[in-house]
């Protein structure tokens, strides 16, 4: 019985000092609330780089897709010579098995977006080929969405002919799209918009950005270094913005076609927050990057799109649709 007794007084002065100690505390409990995942971080150099609210769990769905588009390479050929580009594509994800559909460009550029060749077989101007129906600029216009063909080089909006510094038309698929010319004339524009596009939070929910012939590779005076160097410019521009930092963005970089060395095996990479090395090797196409343009602005799939394979699927992307 003095055992117990003298156990019981233990527990009663043990509780009377933890009531004591947590009275005279200063100290608040620790929040439950999360730190936001939103926000851009800022490096020692000074820049702001992407917030990862992807990988934890906290970013909103893909509602914007970026495309830029690198000329007459493959995959072994970008991931040698474009070290800032390939830099990215280990960092977030790229893919090992994506294919182009044919030689030459056009065909490949119309594919990409209209989900389909349209019966074309060489790099003809608008003048000698019609793409009819929609393009996935014009399906996001329609749905009320943003659309937005940036094009290096070009001398005015929209142009239908070879000209400026470098430009070519067959690099332009929205330019042969007959029935949305007038879509085209508004939204098919130089390059002079893109840095504060980026800067602000305006990039669209359909974007394409074609450089011009020298900074695609494609001309015999240029090559993937000089294209590297063009990307670091403005696709670092476009992971720069809140587009990106938001989860909204996502950033492809591929190429219409490569040079006939790796059975048109192309580099095509995903940089997104969710992206983390995130190597794929399920077989992907052209058309699946039309398919993933409509899954992110949640349209009907335009052609081969429908039974293209998934994206968005292979790369664990959250979209629309």
């Amino acid at each position: 019985m003095v055992a117990v007794k003298r156990l019981g007084i233990a527990v009663l002065v043990g509780l009377v000092l933890m009531g004591c100690a947590s009275t005279g505390s200063d100290e608040s409990p620790p929040s439950t609330t999360p730190p936001s995942t939103t926000s851009p971080s800022t490096t020692r150099s000074g820049t702001t780089s992407p917030s990862t609210s992807a990988a934890t769990g906290g970013a909103a769905k893909v509602t914007k897709l970026l495309v830029f588009v690198v000329e007459n390479h493959s995959l072994d050929q970008m991931s040698h010579d474009m070290p800032y580009t390939f830099g990215l594509a280990q960092k977030y994800g790229y893919s090992t098995a994506f294919t182009a559909l044919t030689h030459p460009s056009l065909p490949n550029y119309l594919a990409l977006a209209g989900g389909d060749m349209f019966g074309v077989t060489n790099d003809g101007p608008p003048s000698s080929h019609v793409a009819s129906g929609r393009s996935v600029f014009g399906q996001a216009l329609a749905l009320g969405r943003s659309a937005r063909l940036y094009a290096d080089g070009m001398p005015g909006t929209c142009a239908l002919e070879n000209g400026g510094d470098r430009y070519a038309v067959k690099h332009n698929p929205w330019a042969y799209f007959i029935e949305e010319r007038d879509l085209c004339q508004a939204a098919d524009v130089p390059m002079d918009s893109f840095a504060s596009d980026s800067s602000s939070g305006d990039l669209p929910s359909a974007g394409m950005v074609v450089p011009n012939l020298c900074h695609d590779a494609h001309d015999v005076d240029c090559d993937l270094r000089d294209a590297d160097d063009w990307m670091r410019t403005y696709v670092g521009e476009a992971l720069a913005g809140p587009d990106f930092a938001s989860g909204h963005l996502a950033v492809i970089v591929t190429a219409d076609e490569d040079d006939r060395s790796q059975d048109n095996t192309i580099l095509t990479t995903v940089f997104h927050p969710s992206q983390h090395g995130n190597v794929v090797d399920t077989p992907l196409t052209t058309y699946s990057l039309t398919r993933l343009y409509e899954q992110v602005l949640g349209a009907d799939f335009l052609g081969n799109a429908a039974t293209a394979p998934d994206m968005a699927a292979a790369f664990g992307l959250d979209v629309a649709g």
